[in-house]
């Protein structure tokens, strides 16, 4: 789940508002080959305004007061790449792969609204070197799986938007979850598209003044502090099956990269660690377990299809990613009683020491995980 982004008209307003004061490009401050990018809470100065096509890092500074969001975007607002919760104080690098032509880098000071913008241009050849075929049949399998998992969601959604149109607040609850796994494993790829997640994953502290709330989380709220299913719900119900029939048309043509894959990986074991972990994914439901599983195998998914190619340029990262995958894998199936289902324990019957012991397994996975973009493109 992300925060919305402002609508394009009121975007375009605040772009021509910052851009004088707070969009700063310094094209001759170059470290390296990389992009310097530091965030503030109203600048976002880069080093460059100007790379090459191919491999592209950034190298990101956090000197602000609040977290913050540092994006590569296509100039209709789809995400390239991305990290997303950056800490004060904190640096990240940011590993992607771009072809020439207009980009932006956004920093987004609290990760919301549209940011703070810089111009990027990328020149010379029309796409990017492979240097190894098995990252292309990586992206062409990973690209079928999204597939798949948008066209498995449907029914699913279909199930229990029937059960909301019908009022049966329990059939409803009981569909709830199981309807959310195929968008929580691509979570980044559904992202990618910028509209689409704050119309149907969006909870209410993320919310813009104004905002109107849809969505699973609406829903979610309703059924279980409520416990109701009215005629606002079923309208709702409605537009979510809506939007994610958009969705499931549009994820054959996201833009996938091998680095885009392995970015989107760390970026669910951050969604696990900012939202699953803490309980405020699911916050009525209390079934934050299963997105919690849903974001680790579509992690894991990932860099299995870039697996072939890690292990031989970095047999011990590969090592070391099995590994804590595997104590992930076998840390979850303590909270589920039916291993041969998603029926995962309510997530508020989870205590603190079983939390921390929960965080600090994506933590141990997240590190390595890390090192996963720029070890498949070396």
């Amino acid at each position: 789940m992300r925060a919305v982004r402002l609508t394009v008209t009121a975007a375009t307003t605040v772009a021509a508002l910052t851009a004088l004061s707070a969009c700063t490009a310094k094209s001759d401050a170059k470290d390296g080959d990389a992009v310097r990018v530091t965030a503030a809470d109203s600048r976002c100065d880069t080093s460059t305004a100007s790379v090459p096509a191919g491999q592209v890092t950034l190298k990101i500074e956090n000197t602000g007061s609040k977290a913050t969001e540092v994006e590569i975007l296509f100039p209709d607002d789809r995400i390239v790449s991305e990290k997303e919760n950056i800490g004060p104080g904190t640096k990240y690098t940011l590993t992607a792969e771009v072809k020439a032509g207009a980009y932006e880098i956004a920093c987004r000071p609290g990760m919301k609204g549209h940011g703070v913008r810089q111009k990027l241009t990328v020149t010379g050849g029309g796409g990017t070197a492979r240097r190894d075929p098995a990252l292309d049949r990586a992206v062409a399998e990973y690209r079928q799986y999204a597939q798949d998992q948008a066209d498995a969601t449907l029914p699913l959604v279909e199930a229990f938007v029937k059960a909301v149109k019908a009022g049966d607040v329990d059939a409803a609850k009981k569909a709830y979850a199981p309807s959310r796994l195929g968008w929580e494993r691509t979570e980044p790829v559904a992202e990618s598209f910028g509209d689409i997640d704050p119309k149907v994953d969006i909870r209410k502290p993320d919310l813009e003044p104004g905002q109107k709330w849809t969505g699973w989380h609406r829903l979610e709220q309703a059924l279980w502090e409520k416990k109701t299913a009215g005629d606002e719900e079923k309208a709702l119900a409605g537009r979510l099956l809506t939007d994610l029939k958009d969705w499931q048309k549009r994820v054959g043509k996201a833009e996938i990269t091998p680095t885009s894959m392995a970015n989107g990986a760390k970026e669910l074991l951050d969604e696990v660690a900012k939202g699953k972990v803490t309980g405020e994914e699911e916050f009525y439901s209390h079934t934050d377990l299963v997105d919690f599983k849903g974001n680790v195998e579509g992690a894991q998914k990932a860099y299995e299809l870039l697996k072939p190619v890690a292990a031989k340029n970095d047999p011990a990262l590969a090592k070391e990613l099995d590994k804590q995958f595997a104590a992930l894998d076998t840390l979850l199936d303590k909270y589920r009683p039916d291993k041969g289902s998603y029926g995962f324990v309510s997530y508020d019957k989870v205590g603190g020491e079983q939390r921390k012991e929960l965080s600090d397994a994506v933590n141990a996975l997240a590190e390595p995980l890390s090192e996963l973009a720029a070890t498949v493109v070396k």
